[in-house]
């Protein structure tokens, strides 16, 4: 080997080693801060006391919309804080404190509840506009890490979200007491969401946008069988043999009796014919395929509207274990859900 060449990969090496080394220092650093962050907030749930119920309370009995304020990071946590309320079912707004006082101080009512976000509990912006709520007579809630600072000493409710330092190595950026601050207001709005038994149904109204909203919104009109694909047969006139051969024809596992006016009476599924099958006689089986359909139906078959929700269906099928429901307009039969199609539009 050439001396050249020695030099080349020895060289080589040295630069993946100094790289296996700086690779190392980010995971770990990376790890600390998530570490530091993650301990902040646990010692903060560890000093949460019955106080903050009072909080919670003016929240969700306030009438109007929680006005959530804040500025720099802090003001960024604020809008997240004000979004997630909306999106679960507590009526919020992000007031900008800067923008406040030229005029944006006029979304404020009476009726609202004002929540400041302060890690000094000093930021001047935030200050200059309780004066304001105090006017309005409006509750006051303050998240700040110093609970002996203006914030706190003139809101009704003090949360205490103060962290012993930030996640950098001196202490200067806003990361420990941001992530604390948003995960208390996460926290508050999840308590609001459950008391006020907030469903999935009513996220999805607030996403319909979303993956979770646009299933959730889905009716069953949007994907039952109509006209021709519907399995039925007549309460008058149709034998077991017919109603095996509409089942085996329309492949949904079932045929619905219908009387003259179309409204159905009742229903067959192939399960049925299976253990009417089993319970016969070999020799009985031939007078059997031409008893009348009437006889050996389930009468009185559960039905569902066809402007109710397709995740309505799904609770009517998950809880009495069938898998095909008739769809019914003022009684009548206009078509039918099977559990394959819940499945296809993800709701199963």
């Amino acid at each position: 080997m050439t001396q050249d060449k020695q030099l080349t990969q020895d060289k080589q090496l040295t630069q993946e080693t100094e790289s296996s080394v700086a690779n190392s220092d980010a995971v770990r650093r990376v790890v600390e801060v998530l570490k530091k962050e993650s301990t902040a907030i646990l010692r903060t749930a560890e000093r949460v006391n019955t106080s903050i119920e009072e909080g919670v309370e003016s929240l969700f009995q306030c009438r109007g919309r929680v006005i959530v304020s804040g500025m720099g990071k802090m003001g960024c946590i604020a809008r997240k804080a004000a979004a997630t309320f909306c999106s679960t079912g507590t009526p919020a707004v992000f007031l900008h404190p800067g923008e406040a006082v030229h005029g944006d101080l006029g979304v404020v009512t009476e009726n609202d509840v004002f929540l400041a976000l302060s890690n000094s509990g000093e930021t001047r912006e935030v200050i200059r506009l309780l004066p304001h709520m105090v006017r309005l007579g409006i509750p006051m809630i303050g998240l700040t890490g110093n609970l002996r600072s203006t914030l706190a000493k003139r809101c009704h409710v003090v949360i205490d979200t103060g962290v012993e330092a930030e996640a950098d190595s001196v202490s200067l950026a806003p990361t420990s007491s941001t992530i604390v601050a948003m995960a208390m207001c996460d926290a508050l709005a999840i308590t609001l969401m459950d008391r006020r038994g907030f469903t999935k149904e009513q996220f999805a109204i607030f996403h319909p946008a979303g993956n979770l909203g646009g299933k959730l919104l889905i009716k069953v009109s949007d994907i039952m069988h109509v006209d021709s694909t519907i399995p039925i047969v007549s309460s008058s006139e149709a034998t077991l043999r017919d109603a095996v051969g509409i089942i085996s024809e329309k492949g949904l596992g079932a045929v619905f009796v219908v009387d003259e006016s179309e409204a159905i009476v009742g229903i067959v599924t192939d399960g049925d014919l299976r253990r009417l099958i089993d319970s016969s006689s070999a020799d009985s089986l031939g007078n059997f395929w031409n008893e009348s359909v009437s006889e050996r139906m389930s009468k009185a078959p559960r039905t569902i509207d066809r402007t109710a929700l397709a995740a309505e269906a799904l609770r009517i099928m998950e809880s009495h274990e069938i898998t095909i429901l008739p769809v019914c307009d003022s009684g009548k039969l206009v078509g039918v859900v099977h559990l394959h199609d819940l499945i296809r539009v993800g709701l199963a």
